[in-house]
């Protein structure tokens, strides 16, 4: 029994020592308070975009209706039919709606006035919603207007009409995310365990030693991963075209080039991490730590839009939103590069500014 005493002892007082233990205890709350707050399965603030043809009283108190419901948050007014559909399909709206321009003159006389909802259906969970809320808001609004004038005719009737995805298949929204998932799991954990191994290895010095620059030793670990990265990236597409029957709508050539751009800050990440844990244990667990929000907090799952503002403000920090954003556009609506100018923009800042702190921190492990 003293022999088991001093063994536990000893055990106590290397955990204490240990300064991966304050983040045994850490994550799970960060985590716990992170995802408490900002999962939330009950989908509002979807942006709208809104073509109003009539532009009077009658059409604005039937925005008003869809606005007060805290479901469409519109974003945009569109001049044309085209500049409607282009912030669909750039994914700056998830719903449209269309008012007539004879809209008020049918409302007036009694008469059926029909109203458009184009709704973004790659995304199920939104477009299933979006499909309640707009025809509850249609039939109340018929239903004030019958109690007011009277007549057998319903006076307003709201004709949604589903986008890239009008079976409202869950697979269609969820293959495609999954392939940045996989990647950002995939990559993250390789690059995580470069440099940690090599200092566990003991040949961190011979690393040193060579001629060779920061930078230069940066790129050269981050190539060989990134080859597997577009490997992994050909495999997982394949399988979502032949297994789960998901076409790329859009141009594959792009798709490949944007996936490149989206591993910089994905491999940088992980050499980052390495850089900073003293072990493959702590390596590990800040690869946990980056991983949850990545998956929780992209859109992957849970609507960003329907997330408090701070931990919405948070999503916009983690670069495999913007490349969900890509994959879902390019896969699903079919956009172009110039309705993905914005996510491509962000994952260039996030790759330049994840490896210049890669290097910077690792000449400060050398020094």
């Amino acid at each position: 029994m003293r022999g088991l005493k001093a063994i536990i002892y000893k055990e106590l007082i290397q955990v204490r020592r240990d300064p991966a233990t304050a983040f045994v205890f850490m994550i799970p709350v960060i985590q716990l308070l992170l995802f408490g707050v900002a999962l939330d399965t009950d989908v509002r603030h979807i942006p709208t975009v809104v073509y109003d043809l009539d532009q009077r009283s009658a059409a604005r108190e039937l925005l008003a209706k869809f606005q007060a419901t805290s479901y469409f948050d519109v974003v945009k007014h569109a001049n044309t039919q085209d500049e409607l559909y282009n912030t669909i399909v750039a994914g700056k709206a998830q719903v449209g709606i269309v008012i007539p321009p004879d809209y008020s003159d049918h409302v007036l006389a009694g008469r059926r006035a029909t109203v458009q909802v184009l709704i973004d259906g790659s995304d199920n969970t939104v477009a299933s919603r979006t499909l309640y809320v707009a025809s509850g808001v249609g039939l109340n609004a018929s239903l004030a207007k019958l109690s007011a004038q009277g007549g057998a005719v319903v006076p307003i009737e709201v004709r949604p009409y589903m986008l890239y995805n009008p079976n409202m298949q869950s697979t269609n929204f969820f293959v495609p995310g999954l392939v940045g998932i996989i990647l950002q799991i995939v990559t993250l954990f390789l690059t995580a365990f470069a440099i940690v191994r090599e200092r566990e290895r003991g040949t961190m010095e011979q690393l040193i030693v060579t001629p060779v620059g920061r930078a230069a030793l940066m790129i050269g670990k981050l190539i060989p991963y990134a080859c597997i990265g577009m490997i992994e990236v050909c495999l997982v597409l394949a399988a979502m075209v032949f297994i789960f029957r998901v076409p790329i709508n859009g141009s594959l050539a792009l798709l490949l080039l944007l996936s490149v751009l989206f591993l910089i800050p994905s491999l940088g990440l992980g050499i980052l991490i390495s850089t900073i844990a003293q072990n493959q244990g702590q390596a590990i667990q800040f690869s946990i730590l980056i991983m949850m929000p990545s998956i929780l907090l992209s859109g992957f799952v849970f609507p960003r839009e329907s997330m408090p503002g701070p931990i919405y403000a948070i999503t916009f920090a983690i670069p495999v939103t913007y490349y969900l954003q890509i994959l879902r556009g390019i896969i699903l609506r079919g956009a172009t590069f110039e309705f993905l100018m914005q996510q491509t923009a962000a994952l260039a800042v996030f790759g330049v500014v994840i490896f210049t702190l890669s290097t910077l921190r690792f000449q400060k492990r050398l020094g």
